[in-house]
């Protein structure tokens, strides 16, 4: 063969392996034929056929993580050495042709990527998703997200979260898509929809009532039932409907007095009977407190961080404490949910990431997702062709942009943008919740380029004389203010920190043209809101948060995005205006003895003494408790601005099973812009319910002065109420207000309909 040839098959052969063509990670399923191979066989036939030729160890092996132990003593040989990140792994069984599980958080970008030196794109902070109210990006989100997660060899995705946002000051509420269930799970539902597609496992969590992570080891979540079905069990019966999620990660809390992960309620009579949940119901790590109890009440897989599925459910079997029978279930929904998520028919092949698209979505993400919560005057979008001189100051601006921390901490490209204090590094788990990663997206170098011929200086803001100072020799000041939130701890209070607030003032007092861009994990207190001229929520923007929060400034892109959460006026309008802190321990309140791993899982994730967390507002989550309560919020659920106006009209209901509402939606601006058109209903009084339910949305692009008629189908479940006495749906008779318009605040558009039962 002559030379040139020899080289363009090596050439040939790389890019192969590159792509997945030739190269297969270890541990994916071979090539050899089964009788279970037969793709034209139900999932749930394969599966069986399956379990039919498995030892008792094999079964075992299936529906535990043995990650934990590998900490602590590396493994050289075994299942182990196959394992991506050994926290998310699971052995399969090579002899039978079952793929290893490789998990990863995926909320918003691959976590565990870094940890095999790969890269993987920072996406928006979910909250910022969850702003865009667009199911059709959330698909493309999970489109990238599985594409990115198959490169690197992962086949299991740990997201999305879909814990409603009734504690504000939640240190998770960045991971999660608001307080509305319909919302939430319509977005997460999409998402995970796309990454099954590509043949993936997916994952919703915390189920449920995970609503705060301080103490969340020992926290007794307190609620009835209708409450929860109408809220946080609501928002996964919609994701897993329109997903066909194969996996369910039960939470640490316990759930009126039992543990999530051993509560028969929640994961067998909702979860595996009510909704029809085929898949496999996994604990979080170190979420365990039992064997026989948790396997019986309907825990599928326990991950690693205890050990009550290893040899203490081997025992259990064998002594008849868990039959025979629940253990083939446990296992037949890992392998039927393999099956059908085509993990064992297409495993990942290895290639590498298409970064361009995952900037591209990232800035897409932001660029939706971003609020314009002020714009007074018109401050909004700058000129740069009339601006001399801008000032940039405080919240790294000079360096990246803030992510949020904890297990969905994507590596920073290049490393954290601004380097962490040495000593904060010495303790992992201070570390885990502490450090704040910056990712290398800087905004003032976004600022630069879009004002080219003005002059651009940055103030770290650490000196509110020297930025005031700097403010006022400047046309325009521009302040990123940020507040960090991380897994494993709640904030103290809705505040920004480290004195922004004072920072804010003093350069609103020196420049009446002053912009404030948050950058945070949800909502903020705005006590110098009257103060200055516009406000941008930009979240946690991503890898690309520079560029998107660029355009938007300067009006290449018009925002759109609409608050997920509501902003309350103070933290005395919360349903709990004091944070329910775990209690210290004393004689009348010990620490509680606990299966999972006591020393490191504990201290990071909240070992105190038990304590109950009494959720009273029951129906009354987000805006239904403002509204039920009358009370005057800074910004309600659904609201958003844009560089152009809006009008409604025309209001036409069609009921029927499916009822059909529509309505006219006008630009009355002179710039294209897009609007989130809301649907809420007020059921009769006789249901018991808040003063409004969104009931269904439509986005709608339109040019200066056109018109376009909105279209929200809304099907009878939207308006039903779970009845406790009866265990079941039902649709109360009555009169109905249908109501339309640009948030929960502003509906201006109403039609009374009437519906029996």
């Amino acid at each position: 063969m002559p030379k040139y040839a020899l080289c363009l098959a090596a050439l040939l052969t790389s890019i192969f392996a590159a792509t997945g063509s030739v190269a297969q990670f270890p541990g994916m399923s071979s090539a050899k034929h089964y009788a279970w191979s037969d793709k034209s066989l139900s999932p749930d036939a394969r599966a069986d056929m399956v379990i039919k030729e498995m030892t008792l160890d094999e079964k075992i092996q299936l529906l535990h993580g043995p990650g934990w132990q590998a900490i602590f003593a590396p493994q050289e040989s075994g299942p182990l050495t196959r394992a991506i990140a050994v926290l998310g792994f699971i052995p399969g069984v090579p002899r039978l042709g079952i793929p290893d599980l490789q998990m990863t958080d995926s909320n918003q970008g691959i976590s565990m990527a870094g940890s095999k030196g790969r890269y993987a794109t920072a996406l928006p902070s979910d909250e910022a998703m969850a702003a865009a109210w667009d199911p059709e990006l959330s698909y493309e989100i999970g489109t990238m997200l599985g594409h990115e997660m198959r490169a690197i060899g992962f086949n299991m995705s740990l997201g999305s979260g879909i814990n409603l946002i009734r504690e504000p000051r939640d240190g998770r509420t960045f991971e999660y898509k608001g307080e509305d269930p319909l919302l939430a799970g319509t977005l997460a539902g999409q998402e995970l929809k796309a990454e099954k597609a590509l043949h993936l496992i997916t994952d919703l969590k915390h189920y449920a009532v995970n609503d705060q992570d301080a103490g969340r080891i020992v926290a007794n979540s307190i609620i009835s039932k209708r409450a929860m079905r109408e809220s946080d069990l609501l928002a996964f019966q919609i994701a897993l409907k329109d997903s066909g999620a194969g996996a369910i990660m039960c939470s640490y809390n316990r759930i009126n007095g039992i543990y999530a992960c051993e509560n028969s309620y929640t994961l067998t009579d909702v979860l595996k009977k009510d909704f029809g949940f085929k898949g496999f119901v996994v604990s979080d790590w170190g979420g365990t407190q039992s064997t026989v109890k948790a396997a019986m009440a309907g825990l599928d897989v326990e991950m690693p961080g205890n050990d009550s599925f290893g040899a203490p459910l081997k025992k259990a079997v064998e002594s008849g404490e868990v039959p025979m029978d629940r253990l083939n279930d446990m296992v037949h929904r890992v392998l039927r949910t393999e099956f059908d998520s085509g993990i064992v028919d297409d495993p990942p092949q290895p290639e590498s990431p298409d970064v361009m698209r995952g900037f591209e979505v990232a800035q897409k993400t932001e660029e939706r997702g971003a609020v314009l919560l002020k714009n007074a005057a018109n401050l909004l979008p700058l000129n740069a062709a009339s601006i001399k001189s801008i000032a940039v100051i405080g919240g790294h601006a000079d360096a990246g942009v803030l992510s949020g921390g904890g297990s969905s901490q994507v590596s920073p490209a290049g490393g954290n943008a601004v380097p962490p204090p040495p000593e904060l590094m010495k303790n992992p788990l201070t570390a885990f919740m502490l450090l704040e990663v910056y990712h290398r997206s800087a905004p003032l170098k976004g600022i630069q380029q879009k004002a080219p011929h003005a002059i651009v200086k940055f103030d770290p803001g650490t000196d509110p004389v020297s930025a005031a100072a700097l403010a006022k020799s400047s046309q325009i000041a521009i302040v990123f203010a940020v507040q960090h939130e991380s897994e494993g701890m709640d904030l103290k209070n809705l505040s920004l920190p480290d004195k922004q607030d004072s920072l804010i003032e003093a350069v609103a007092a020196a420049n009446p043209h002053t912009i404030v861009v948050l950058e945070s994990g949800g909502a903020v207190l705005m006590p110098w809101i009257d103060k200055v001229g516009s406000v941008v929520e930009a979240w946690y923007p991503g890898i690309r948060g520079s560029e998107a929060i660029a355009n938007l400034l300067f009006g290449e892109v018009n925002p759109s995005g609409k608050l997920p959460i509501t902003f309350p006026m103070s933290e005395s309008d919360l349903p709990h205006p004091v944070h329910v802190d775990p209690p210290k321990a004393d004689a009348n309140h010990p620490v509680p003895k606990l299966a999972g791993a006591p020393g490191l899982i504990g201290m990071a994730m909240g070992i105190a003494p038990s304590f109950d967390v009494p959720y009273d507002e029951g129906l009354k989550v987000g805006y239904k408790w403002y509204d039920a309560e009358k009370k005057p919020v800074l910004f309600p659920f659904g609201f958003g601005l844009s560089y152009t106006t809006f009008a409604y009209s025309g209001l036409k209901i069609a009921p029927g099973d499916a009822t059909t509402v529509s309505f006219t939606v006008k630009n009355t601006g002179k710039r294209a812009g897009s609007e989130i058109a809301q649907v809420y209903a007020s059921l009769p009084e006789s249901a018991g319910e808040p003063p409004n339910r969104l009931i269904g949305w439509s986005r709608i692009d339109l040019a200066p002065g056109e018109s376009k008629q909105a279209t929200v189908t809304v099907n009878r479940d939207r308006l039903m109420i779970f009845d406790e006495e009866s265990d079941s749906w039902k649709l109360p008779a009555g009169q109905y207000v249908l109501r339309a318009g640009s948030s929960s605040r502003n509906l201006p558009l109403q039609q009374t309909v009437s519906f029996e039962k």
